[in-house]
């Protein structure tokens, strides 16, 4: 992968990562989110560029997409992202403890909010175009030190009081892109029914709903009474249920 921008520059350089042989591991200074989507419009990042942040409060990072298909679905790969990112913390997590998904980009650890992931799009793609790129991101609560009485913010956990080894990041990273890699294999060997069915074995649903994705990626729930309801995928993209719009972090 040939990448125009100097890796030498400030805020930028090659991250000390093991990856899959496709994979170029940056870190990042600031948003891995916000500069993988910078790179990717410019054209200094292809397909399979890594960025991760390096902080003590998450972890995060961003990985940049070829998508080969239009945007409206396209959208799909957010569950490819999700379900990488769960097996990733599963890895490392107690076997016991259940990684659940509150649709359509929230990540659960033990009942509580351990992060999320994001997917993003060139501005003004057509839903019927196939988009130059696609970035998933991921942030996960590493430490919630600085929140206070852990009382205060039931709703979340972080990967600390949860017990996961500590220095996590970079081996975290690594299984995500392992795992990404296997994922999309999957998808292109079985087809986005099975890609999907996977993701909707972790998705939190009340009792006695059965859910189905359809091809623009909106889930279709059937309640036990025989109500329908539609969960719109796009929407909820836009504005990502687990990030805090004041901090830009986990909500806590």
């Amino acid at each position: 992968m040939t990448l125009p921008l100097d890796i030498g520059s400030p805020g930028l350089r090659l991250a000390p990562l093991v990856l899959p042989p496709a994979f170029t591991g940056l870190v990042a200074a600031g948003s891995a989110a916000g500069l993988a989507c910078r790179m990717a419009e410019s054209g200094e990042a292809d397909a399979a560029t890594l960025l991760m942040e390096e902080r003590d409060d998450v972890i995060a990072f961003a990985v940049v997409l070829a998508p080969t298909e239009p945007l409206a679905t396209a959208r799909r790969a957010v569950f490819i992202g999700m379900q990488a990112l769960a097996d990733a913390v599963g890895a490392f997590g107690p076997p016991e403890i259940p990684v659940t998904f509150h649709w359509p980009d929230t990540l659960s650890f033990n009942g509580a909010r351990l992060g999320g992931g994001a997917l993003h799009w060139p501005e003004g793609c057509d839903e019927t175009e196939t988009p130059d790129w696609l970035v998933f991101s991921a942030m996960l609560l590493a430490s919630k030190r600085d929140a206070g009485d852990p009382g205060l913010t039931p709703d979340s956990t972080s990967l600390e009081e949860e017990g996961f080894p500590n220095d996590l990041r970079e081996a975290l990273v690594e299984s995500f892109a392992r795992h990404l890699t296997k994922a999309f294999e999957i998808w292109d060997e079985d087809g986005a029914a099975r890609s999907t069915g996977r993701y909707l074995t972790r998705l939190a649903l009340p009792p006695g709903v059965r859910a189905t994705i359809d091809p623009s990626g909106d889930a279709r729930l059937v309640h036990a009474d025989g109500r329908s309801e539609t969960l719109p995928l796009r929407p909820a993209l836009i504005s990502p249920s687990w990030r805090d719009p004041v901090t830009g972090t986990v909500r806590l």
